[in-house]
């Protein structure tokens, strides 16, 4: 059994973020279902991945895999539920120094996506992923998916009208545009492509609505 890096099992934090065992404890058959998943659902894709898959990597059985989660929806969503999780607790620390200069919060927050992109798997967003892999609104990871993108945008909203934009909802749209068609470049072009002007980029369209 592999164990997961935290660069392949989110791009903003590993699964040891979201196991509930201590460092020395042996991780719980649940903890390592959850974690061979997150893994597994990253590099090879959701619908690519059975239960068959996850146990066998988790070193667990099916059976445990259905005790701990009603069924492979279910644990889709959980990790992605963990995948929002992280990605949110790393804005808010990405954010945390520029609380009077919202601007300047923006622009963290793409550079440090930037640098992400040079050191994360080349397999994107977990998130992004997962909306072009599941289109059935009833899927519960659909709601997750959803969910994280009206969270994005309405943060990402609050912050341009705290910089007195204009047209601070417009200015928010293109800022999240920008964030995730730089995800999706990453994957074709690599970091070096149009991902490493993403701070640039977003720069620009600031000046364009602020000055």
């Amino acid at each position: 059994m592999s164990r997961p890096s935290a660069s392949v099992a989110g791009e903003f934090a590993g699964p040891a973020g979201s196991a509930t065992a201590s460092a020395t404890a042996k991780p719980s058959a649940r903890d390592r279902i959850f974690a061979a998943a997150r893994e597994l659902f990253y590099r090879q894709g959701i619908r690519a991945v059975g239960v068959e898959s996850i146990a066998q990597e988790a070193g667990a059985t099916k059976m445990s895999l259905y005790r701990a989660f009603p069924s492979k929806d279910e644990l889709v969503a959980e990790c992605l539920k963990q995948a929002e999780r992280d990605f949110f607790a790393w804005w808010d620390q990405i954010i945390a120094p520029h609380t009077k200069d919202p601007e300047a919060a923006v622009l963290a927050l793409f550079k440090g996506l930037s640098a992400k992109a040079n050191t994360c798997e080349k397999r994107g967003c977990v998130i992004g992923n997962a909306s072009v892999e599941i289109t059935d609104e009833d899927h519960p990871g659909r709601a997750v998916v959803e969910a994280y993108s009206r969270e994005k945008r309405r943060r990402l909203r609050e912050l341009c009208a705290a910089m007195n934009a204009r047209h601070p909802e417009e200015l928010a749209d293109g800022l999240m545009l920008l964030m995730d068609g730089g995800y999706f470049s990453r994957l074709s072009l690599g970091p070096k492509g149009p991902t490493a002007s993403l701070s640039k980029a977003a720069q620009a369209l600031m000046r364009a609505y602020t000055a």
